[in-house]
């Protein structure tokens, strides 16, 4: 398997540091910029795999790249490291053509996990008709569950929180991440909507046994098929 590039842009010294070296310890390639300008020519240059950008860097921020990188390049995954925690920030960086994002302070397990995760979920889109879950097959495009010969239609959300939960299946998936990915904002009402439609997929996939949406309370929801 070939290793995967990361290209890390944060200008905290000690963190990049640290980050470059923990990634590199664990059999990734680590390009590191110290500010904007320097991290998009290293990403013209070297063509990375995933992108993890700090948001708050000098001569150019994390958004402002990302954005840069979206309008020629729409599939790379790129993550933010960000001290910001309002919902407003985080749903800056989707809107500027983040995947997901991660709060300072962070573990090397978490980062390399998200990393990972964002990874296979490149790898999931080359495949989007013939999603295995237990006994069934989802197919994301269509939107439709199959058990046997059984065929249910899903409704444009719930396609994707089921996409959401499978990427991350038997992990956890954040509460507030798909809430803020999904519905926009999490506050009170949309994890009441998405109560409802956890629910609603519980039951479509209530014929194999072996699959559990399990609620981690105060963290998310966990696939486990």
């Amino acid at each position: 398997m070939n290793k995967i590039k990361v290209l890390l842009a944060e200008d905290e010294a000690s963190l990049a540091m640290i980050v470059k070296e923990s990634l590199e310890s664990r059999d990734f390639i680590v390009f590191d910029a110290e500010n904007g300008e320097e991290a998009f020519e290293i990403y013209q240059k070297k063509d990375p795999d995933i992108l993890v950008l700090d948001v708050m860097m000098p001569k150019k921020d994390g958004f402002t790249l990302a954005k840069e990188i979206r309008l020629e390049n729409k599939n790379i995954p790129i993550l933010f490291l960000t001290a910001k925690s309002q919902t407003a920030d985080v749903l800056e960086g989707f809107n500027n053509g983040g995947n997901d994002y991660l709060k300072k302070p962070f573990s090397m397990e978490e980062l390399i996990i998200r990393i990972k995760s964002l990874m296979n979920r490149i790898a999931l889109k080359t495949n989007f008709d013939a999603i295995k879950i237990g006994k069934y097959s989802f197919n994301f495009t269509k939107q439709t569950l199959e058990y046997t010969s059984e065929i249910e239609q899903l409704t444009h959300r719930e396609a994707q929180l089921l996409f959401h939960l499978f990427e991350k299946k038997n992990e956890v998936l954040d509460r507030t991440f798909i809430l803020n990915k999904l519905w926009g904002n999490d506050d009170f009402f949309n994890a009441r909507s998405m109560d409802v439609f956890i629910s609603k997929l519980r039951k479509k996939l209530k014929k194999d046994s072996n699959i559990q949406i399990i609620n981690i309370r105060g963290f998310g929801y966990k696939l486990i098929c």
